[in-house]
């Protein structure tokens, strides 16, 4: 073989990641894909050979086969349009496998589907035709081992994505693992109270661009204020942490404790509340009347809010149990007091409506988090070792990424109520574009389809198509 041919075979296994071989014909070098598959007759490995296209000093021309192709367009070119800010990190930080993880990412997104049936599913978006991804089962298991592998990677990575973070929501959780060979997996306590091994994970939302900007895998034995000091250390942030109610009481003693900039709902039986304190101010959160106040504790603010259509249903529902005896009409006074009120901690000092609103979104986004983590629960199986675990962390926080980056818009046109991100990807996937390798024709665009574009301001699909 020459010298220039052993060379561009050399940059294009690099570059696909898959088996390559060359072959001559009549002086000519030809570039194959080659596999082998099971042959039911002998019993035995077949060698297969797959044309890519013929090898030149300029490199390879890879064949056109001119056959109709059907393929999904507008639910891919969303999600490609709202990806500008996403792909320079990913090639900067991922220059040889940037193609692969997004499309992973975008089939995630898309159409949650098992690994192994990735490579299919991608194969079926036009998006396919515009990024060389490699999303072979093999392919995908060494895709993923490697990234989890190159953590200095996806920490310059995350950190490009909260430069400019003022204000962040952490998130602890866990997923449960019987696979032996993942050690970042130990013993805890499942939802069903059985003591099974988990993995921990710690995502970091931004409040102000309402996206994820970091998400890692955490020892099992790892949890609460251990976790939030590690994440924080690896992150360099020094803005304002929303935190959740899920902190034991020595855990707030060490917050209150560090310089840390913080707001965290307390649990309503924390002993730091006095629920006579007065409400003397008021505002409106979504047609809902929120009555608010504060009091000063060692340096610190106690906020309290009290919801008024919730206080409403919370009496509505102890009253319920007076009825059916599973409560006494004397304990409704000393629970009274507590109807419809939440209760935040914070050394910051700010209007009650500021702090609430942080309260609030961090409540909103929680949702996705727990979308994400049965996701992952569906996968686990996949997950050999740990590196493997923290390749498709990666992937799942790059998906949610994704994810909000449609949300963003559904919501800035004031469409929450009415669309969600799966509505819109089902609505956008309904407009294909059908190639025969020569020419590409776009099929009609469905009425809802185009609304929904105008309302978004994506403008994906051209007018004149328009049903």
């Amino acid at each position: 073989m020459e010298e220039w041919v052993a060379k561009i075979l050399g940059e294009e296994r690099r570059k696909r990641n898959i088996p390559l071989e060359v072959k001559v014909l009549n002086g000519n070098y030809y570039l194959y894909h080659s596999t082998s598959k099971y042959d039911r007759n002998t019993h035995g490995p077949r060698k297969v050979s797959e044309y890519i296209g013929r090898i030149t000093e300029k490199g390879v021309i890879e064949a056109h086969h001119a056959r109709r192709t059907v393929y999904e367009y507008g639910n891919s070119r969303l999600v490609h349009s709202l990806s500008g800010d996403l792909l320079p990190a990913l090639r900067k930080h991922f220059p040889d496998s940037w193609e692969s993880l997004y499309a992973l990412s975008v089939v995630r997104l898309i159409d949650s589907v098992p690994l192994k049936s990735v490579k299919e599913r991608w194969e079926k978006l036009h998006l396919s035709t515009q990024v060389q991804a490699h999303l072979s089962p093999s392919t995908l298991t060494e895709l993923l081992r490697e990234t989890g592998s190159g953590m200095p990677g996806q920490y310059d990575f995350f950190s490009d994505l909260m430069k400019s973070s003022s204000k962040l929501a952490l998130y602890l959780s866990s997923i449960f693992s019987k696979s032996e060979n993942i050690n970042m997996a130990q013993e805890g306590h499942n939802a069903d109270h059985e003591y099974m091994p988990q993995i921990n994970m710690a995502m970091v939302f931004d409040l102000d661009q309402y996206r994820p900007v970091f998400l890692k895998s955490l020892d099992g034995s790892v949890r609460d204020v251990k976790s939030l000091r590690n994440v924080l250390e690896e992150i360099s942030f020094h803005g304002i942490l929303v935190l959740d109610r899920g902190f034991a009481s020595y855990d707030i003693a060490e917050l209150m404790s560090s310089e840390m900039k913080f707001v965290m709902p307390l649990r309503r039986n924390s002993d730091l509340i006095d629920y006579g304190m007065r409400l003397i101010s008021s505002f409106m959160y979504r047609d809902r009347g929120i009555l608010c106040g504060f009091s000063n504790h060692e340096g610190y603010r106690i906020y309290m809010f009290q919801d008024q259509s919730l206080m409403a249903e919370e009496s509505g529902s102890f009253i319920s149990l007076i009825s059916q005896g599973k409560r006494k009409q004397r304990q409704y006074d000393g629970a009274s007091a507590m109807f419809g009120k939440i209760s935040i901690l914070s050394n910051i000092r700010d209007e009650p409506q500021s702090i609430y609103m942080m309260y609030k979104q961090r409540e909103e986004i929680e949702q996705a988090f727990d979308a994400m983590k049965n996701e992952l629960e569906n996968d686990k199986t996949y997950l050999r070792d740990d590196d493997s675990v923290r390749g498709y962390f990666f992937v799942s926080f790059l998906s949610l990424y994704l994810y909000y980056s449609i949300f963003v818009l559904i919501r800035a046109a004031d469409l929450t109520d009415r669309v969600s991100v799966r509505d819109a990807l089902l609505r956008f996937s309904r407009v294909y574009e059908i190639t025969d390798g020569k020419r590409s024709v776009m099929s009609e665009i469905p009425a809802s389809s185009a609304k929904l574009d105008e309302q978004l301001g994506t403008n994906i699909f051209p007018k004149k198509l328009r049903s």
